[in-house]
């Protein structure tokens, strides 16, 4: 088996500030190398703040970066981001109107011969499947060939990692599935480490070998996607990466009581404690009548591939929502058994929200 990916880079407690306002706090970090690695993020949380520290385009207050073993960043060392051998791919592609794309490809080959800049504009252009457009200027590109075009010119000068702000939000749904699949091919052909900046779980989810949650100014949490989404280590990032539906339960017997059933966790705390139960749309089923629990459907959307159903369950306050990818034939009011999949089951010993029970229910689904 192969070993472990060598490390592209490192950070070590890095901070950042504006004015009184803390962006960054303490960001430790190891990516890496010839792997894809999303900072996921809701705006505001640090990531693009981060990956301009990393390109060398803002400093940080404090702390450390090692790059393939050597510091670029630190206390009394600070290497410009042209020494960094570091590519920056913008959300808004920046690529210059008034140079045609074979001019745009080789602005940061500058330092090379005429004919060394001519072989490697057609080269990455022949890579990248953009020869055809060396001589068209960037206002009449679509949005997909836009992208590509400001991909080849990050990747001329080879970087040794590649970053990447936001690259598909600018596309259409349909487009950016496919350029962003594109994208993510050519740059696993390459071997190519790149950070990718992101505030879509499910880019992060399609694309990233590691993916780093941000929060805040803080690390959430770092791990594979299967890590991320089947493991969450708090209610923030169970529901940030999907879905949940949020249920108060108490600690019993190595397992959480909840007013719909009992769940297993990997837990160790005081009997009776108050937990907080995250529970999957997908982890909820309609069965055969009389198997699992008497509920109601009050609500049901088409979503095309898929259907949400809202249920309501004695003695919830709140209905539960399902997603099912097969139709549901009962309609809206009619009663149905719900069905449980306790793997799909998060538990977190984090304070409850308001209350999840009705206190109005007579104890009977009427």
């Amino acid at each position: 088996m192969p070993g472990p990916a060598p490390i592209a880079l490192h950070l070590e407690k890095i901070s950042r500030r504006f004015g009184g306002r803390t962006v960054l706090s303490d960001i430790s970090l190891t990516l890496p190398a010839g792997r894809i690695s999303c900072l996921l993020g809701e705006s505001g949380c640090g990531k693009s703040t981060l990956l301009r520290i990393i390109s060398g385009v803002d400093r940080p207050d404090g702390g450390n970066i090692l790059m393939n073993g050597n510091e670029i960043v630190g206390p009394n060392r600070f290497v410009e981001p042209e020494s960094r051998r570091i590519g920056f791919m913008f959300q808004d592609y920046a690529l210059f109107p008034h140079l045609s794309v074979a001019e745009n490809l080789a602005f940061g080959l500058r330092a090379l011969s005429k004919a060394d800049q001519l072989r490697r504009v057609r080269e990455i252009a022949d890579r990248i499947g953009i020869l055809h457009l060396l001589d068209r200027f960037p206002y009449s590109l679509s949005g997909g060939e836009q992208q590509r075009v400001a991909l080849a010119r990050a990747l001329a000068p080879e970087p040794a990692i590649l970053l990447m702000d936001e690259p598909f939000s600018n596309l259409d749904q349909g487009l950016r599935e496919r350029v962003r699949k594109e994208t993510v091919d050519i740059l696993r052909k390459l071997g190519m480490t790149a950070i990718i900046v992101t505030h879509d779980p499910q880019e992060a989810l399609a694309v990233g070998d590691m993916i780093v949650l941000m929060r805040r100014g803080q690390i959430e949490q770092t791990g594979s996607p299967f890590d991320i989404y089947d493991r969450p280590i708090s209610s923030y990032a169970a529901e940030f990466m999907g879905p949940c539906n949020r249920l108060a339960g108490i600690w019993s017997g190595g397992s959480v009581e909840t007013p719909i059933g009992r769940f297993p966790a990997l837990l160790s705390l005081p009997e009776g404690s108050l937990v907080l139960a995250c529970i999957r749309p997908q982890a909820l089923s309609i069965g055969p009548d009389g198997e699992g629990i008497s509920a109601r459907i009050v609500g049901k959307t088409f979503m095309g591939e898929s259907e949400q159903i809202d249920i309501s369950v004695h003695p919830l306050a709140e209905p539960l929502r399902m997603h099912s990818h097969e139709r549901v034939p009962m309609a809206v009011g009619e009663k149905v058994s719900l069905l449980l999949n306790g793997a799909q089951v998060h538990v977190f010993p984090e304070p409850i929200p308001a209350s999840t029970i009705d206190p109005a229910a007579d104890g009977k689904l009427d």
